[in-house]
């Protein structure tokens, strides 16, 4: 027989479960719309591997799959969570391509299923039927799988996701924006980033469908969300918002300036003062037109992206200053 002393089993179980963790940050950040809550979930599911018998664990990456889940699910339910959600002022925390928190990003489904317009869709299900879309659009799992991870019969696993895609897609209007070709996208976001910096009204409003939306955090400073749903309102906060002026250099301080970037898998414009990214505007693009717009710049949504950004080439400025 051979021994194996503990340091050296020690060494193996962290192995095992680092091997899971991005593949455990991705479930828990699509559960939560949060990178810093879904690393605290993660490490909250690595105190539990620690504390449990690992012997007698025959499958780690489906145990690791339950625990984080129900970690997430705990979270979602809690009262102060609920509070602060149904207050009207949250939306998802951005974050760059290439993040290995967004996950797996294989098919359509996959990427839709981390878009910020879905994440935020998705405050609009149960925390079990958020579950349920997410481990079945994202990961693939089958209902025996999923019933067995949130200990639901299937009957109940496939009603859940039959409500989630049901309500997702009514939200969107028709079923979603589907596949956009990355280069018509960065032409319509560059186009749209011209007219609001020149003024262009008429422009900005011919570039945005007759249902558009958009939504904004108000930087974090409002209590709720700032909200507009029509081409002409959405034209005239863009116009005010990325036309340059002195008194928004006076402002920041800093010569600011714009990069284009993808966040979530869709286009978007990070504003940036130095190596901090301030503020990041992501669009919904379909028939070449824009459907949806969020702005986001609460500081504490944009800690892990902008370190991604500092780490990274950074593309063409789209404009050097206000």
């Amino acid at each position: 027989m051979v021994h194996v002393d503990g340091t050296a089993t020690d060494r193996f179980d962290t192995g095992r479960f680092e091997a899971s963790r991005n593949r455990l940050a991705s479930l828990a950040y699509r559960l939560l719309g949060s990178a810093a809550d879904a690393e605290d979930a993660v490490q909250d599911a690595w105190l539990h591997w620690q504390a449990a018998d690992r012997q007698r664990i025959e499958v780690p990456q489906a145990w690791l799959t339950k625990v984080v889940t129900n970690l997430c699910l705990d979270r979602l339910r809690s009262a102060r969570v609920r509070r602060e959600r149904t207050a009207g002022a949250w939306l998802p925390e951005p974050l760059l391509d290439g993040d290995p928190m967004l996950g797996p990003a294989d098919s359509f489904e996959q990427r839709e299923a981390v878009s910020l317009a879905v994440l935020t869709l998705m405050e609009r299900l149960s925390p079990l039927a958020r579950a349920v879309y997410v481990l079945r659009e994202a990961f693939s799992y089958s209902h025996t799988e999923i019933a067995e991870i949130l200990d639901i019969t299937e009957s109940a696993s496939h009603q859940h996701l039959h409500r989630a895609r049901r309500r997702i897609t009514a939200a969107q209007r028709g079923g979603g924006c589907g596949e956009v070709d990355p280069a018509s996208a960065r032409r319509v976001v560059e186009e749209f980033f011209a007219a609001a910096s020149s003024g262009r009204t008429e422009r900005l409003v011919a570039l945005l469908t007759d249902d558009a939306t958009a939504i904004s955090d108000g930087a974090g400073l409002t209590a709720t969300l700032l909200r507009y749903d029509t081409p002409q309102r959405i034209a005239a906060i863009a116009r005010a918002g990325f036309n340059p002026t002195p008194a928004k250099r006076r402002f920041a301080g800093r010569t600011p300036a714009a990069h284009y970037a993808l966040v979530n898998g869709t286009p978007a414009i990070l504003f940036v003062l130095g190596d901090q990214v301030v503020g990041v505007v992501a669009f919904d693009i379909t028939g070449g037109r824009i459907a949806a717009v969020h702005g986001i710049a609460a500081p504490t949504r944009l800690v892990r992206l902008t370190r991604a950004w500092r780490q990274q080439e950074q593309d063409t400025l789209l404009i050097t200053q206000w």
